[in-house]
């Protein structure tokens, strides 16, 4: 598979090791507490720890104290940290994992501002919503998250799903993909048919390039 895929939002052990046999290079757990996926960090060190080597964790946080972020990031072994709201680059440095720093794009023209971003860290575009912090379903502006992949390593997300993540691929060349919502049957509980049909789909893209280089996973 030339595209890696976060599969987000893993709460059952059952999931993750279907994402695993089926070529995700990451699989996501969040750990803020006002999600409906949010999982404790022992249930997500136990998941992790039953996964391949090859297969990293990634912890995602919604503006959390930074010492709670590397706790958690130690217990669990996280390969890389997502910072999902409005942290800022003194704390994206201060993480002592690598560093994926979502921006949500709407087609309005508010929300965040990618050109903000410190330039160490991965960038990952998502749908905006004023309340909810991703996993919304919502699609991003491809347009919009194109011109951003041509500039820096990308991890697109937002509405992805089987049904269309073939033509995101191709639209916009992003260096990952992260799909949650559009592999579940209720949140944080994935779908088998969906997860299978989602990588079939993405299976079949002919990728004119490798991609960019980004968060790596550690060995």
């Amino acid at each position: 598979m030339t595209v890696p895929v976060k599969i987000c939002g893993i709460t059952r052990r059952e999931d993750a090791d279907l994402a695993a046999r089926l070529g995700a290079a990451w699989v996501g757990f969040i750990f803020w507490p006002r999600s409906p996926r949010f999982v404790e960090p022992a249930a997500a060190a136990a998941i992790l720890g039953g996964l391949p080597p090859h297969v990293g964790g990634v912890g995602v946080f919604v503006d959390q104290p930074v010492d709670e972020v590397n706790a958690v990031a130690d217990e669990v072994g996280l390969a890389a940290v997502q910072l999902h709201g409005q942290e800022s680059t003194a704390t994206c440095r201060a993480c002592r994992r690598r560093v994926i720093k979502a921006v949500r794009l709407p087609g309005d023209g508010d929300g965040d501002d990618p050109d903000a971003v410190w330039s160490g860290a991965t960038l990952l575009v998502d749908a905006f919503d004023p309340v909810r912090m991703g996993g919304t379903g919502r699609r991003v502006d491809w347009t919009r998250a194109a011109r951003l992949a041509r500039r820096r390593p990308l991890m697109l997300s937002g509405g992805l799903r089987a049904e269309n993540v073939a033509d995101a691929v191709r639209q916009v060349a992003p260096y990952g993909l992260d799909v949650s919502s559009g592999v579940e049957s209720e949140p944080g509980v994935k779908d088998p048919d969906r997860l299978r049909a989602f990588f079939a789909a993405l299976a079949v893209v002919d990728a004119t390039a490798a991609p960019a280089e980004g968060v790596e996973q550690e060995s």
